[in-house]
């Protein structure tokens, strides 16, 4: 099967450089809305059986345009463990508590479409995915930023033909539908 990880478009926050974590909830700015419609035209044509989202509005909403642009009809399935790391101790969180549950929505969608061409898209959040992909990949945590950050509509593939064992990369962090310069304010 094959996942699909897409961050989500970028914020106003983004754009000033600031952190969201799990408690912010910048809006989109009025570009993402057609680097989504770029993604949606990019991805059309792929059969996915379902779309899984962070409850965070940003990516929520990411999720249901790309669907919805892409003319698609699959569910749009909000999962609390897609939603953003919270940042420190002031929310309670840290890294191994996030790639668990994120790690635990994996094993639970590797188990619900099991077949070999199966695909699921999930929209969520930078640090989230960046660490959820890397150690799926195998990577420990001091190395999941070695290669950088996931840019805002960025598009990172994995596939697993064991069952969830072992993931493959496709695509890390595409962005060449966006036909445009990526900057630094692209990746925060």
């Amino acid at each position: 099967m094959q996942l699909y990880f897409v961050r989500h478009g970028k914020t106003k926050w983004n754009l000033e450089g600031r952190y969201q974590g799990g408690s912010g909830n910048s809006p989109l700015l009025p570009e993402s809305y057609e680097d989504i419609k770029k993604l949606a035209e990019y991805l059309k044509g792929t059969k996915f059986r379902a779309f899984y989202a962070s409850p965070l509005q940003r990516a929520l909403t990411t999720a249901v345009m790309l669907r919805n642009d892409m003319g698609i009809t699959v569910p749009v399935i909000v999962d609390d463990r897609l939603k953003e790391f919270n940042l420190g101790d002031l929310d309670g969180e840290d890294f191994e508590h996030m790639i668990k549950r994120g790690k635990s929505l994996i094993s639970d969608i590797v188990k619900r479409y099991p077949n070999k061409d199966d695909k699921v898209l999930l929209v969520s959040h930078g640090a989230a995915l960046c660490a959820l992909i890397r150690t799926l990949e195998g990577y420990d945590v001091a190395d999941i930023r070695k290669r950088g950050g996931l840019t805002n509509t960025s598009l990172t593939i994995l596939d697993t033909e064991d069952h969830g064992k072992t993931f493959n990369e496709i695509a890390w962090n595409e962005t060449s539908y966006l036909d445009r310069k990526i900057t630094s304010r692209d990746t925060i």
